[in-house]
């Protein structure tokens, strides 16, 4: 058997790969198609303080290479998700992870607050990067004092916790790293990216047919430019784990991410290709590794980046 744990920030993880937040539901859906307990965490849909119902339709279109979306957050509220869903996770074994959305400071401080306390929670990710909502968590993703000020907030709450922060960022920057660099001054644990870029299409078929829709374009068309962004922060050398996102669906895409500076991977649009892709992924990697003598994946990961 061959180690595939890693560490994020504290966390261990059996293995480095987890669903990306909103292609994973709270996992019930998911439950009936593979063994949750065998992927290194859970992250949980996005949710915000009060339940949202979403964007009109239409909400998703698929497009070459890639899918955009314009859900809107749809999510059941903070107090439902600790109550009902958390309780579901926790059966499995994994680490549980919740993605937090706000339209305020005092939003993210809330819900920091409410999820710190729930059993089974280990780390927040919080999401200052939606492009699907208006007004939404894009704005602060964009500005480095607003991240600044966003991620010291939440760090006020998961400092007397002992909960991990990673910070997802929002790729409609000009320059990646900035935001990044406030995040990790502020206090965040760990960085992910890429999430969605901001996008617009027409509806070719179905009942929508010759309608537009504009919201987050995800999908392997994202993966080069967010492979790019991972190896920036890498080299930027902030001293913070990273978790990359952005289009993978084989194995060799993980392999790419790791080897840019990822230290773990989130899969999105490819679970709703094959719900098995994230253990198609873990198999495989366990069986490179083996291939190529490697005795670990931390191992793999200090060879493949010298």
């Amino acid at each position: 058997m061959i180690d595939l744990s890693v560490n994020i920030a504290g966390i261990r993880l059996k293995n480095p790969v987890m669903p990306a937040s909103g292609t994973f539901g709270y996992g019930e859906e998911m439950a009936d198609f593979i063994d949750i307990s065998r992927l290194g965490a859970v992250v949980t849909k996005g949710t915000t303080l009060l339940p949202r119902q979403g964007n009109d339709q239409p909400r998703i279109c698929e497009t070459r290479a890639g899918m955009i979306n314009f859900i809107g957050l749809q999510n059941p509220g903070a107090a439902a998700v600790a109550k009902e869903k958390i309780p579901f996770l926790r059966k499995f074994g994994v680490p549980i992870i919740v993605n937090i959305s706000g339209f305020s400071i005092e939003d993210y401080r809330r819900l920091a607050s409410i999820f710190c306390a729930v059993e089974g929670v280990v780390a927040l990710e919080v999401n200052i990067s939606c492009p699907n909502v208006e007004s939404g968590g894009i704005t602060f993703g964009q500005e480095p004092e607003l991240v600044f000020r966003v991620v010291s907030a939440v760090k006020n709450r998961t400092n007397r916790s002992g909960i991990v922060m990673i910070v997802k960022l929002t790729p409609n920057v000009a320059n990646i790293v900035l935001p990044a660099k406030a995040a990790v001054e502020a206090g965040a644990d760990a960085i992910a990216l890429v999430n969605t870029f901001k996008a617009r299409a027409r509806i070719r078929s179905g009942p929508n047919k010759g309608k537009w829709i504009e919201g987050g374009l995800s999908g392997p068309c994202i993966m080069p430019i967010a492979l790019r962004m991972v190896s920036d922060l890498y080299k930027a050398k902030l001293g913070v784990p990273i978790i990359g996102i952005g289009g993978i669906q084989f194995l060799k895409d993980a392999l790419d991410f790791f080897e840019s500076g990822a230290d773990a991977i989130q899969i999105g649009t490819a679970n709703f290709i094959d719900p098995t892709i994230m253990i198609q992924i873990i198999e495989g990697l366990e069986k490179y590794l083996a291939k190529n003598g490697f005795a670990s994946f931390q191992e793999y990961l200090q060879k493949s980046r010298t």
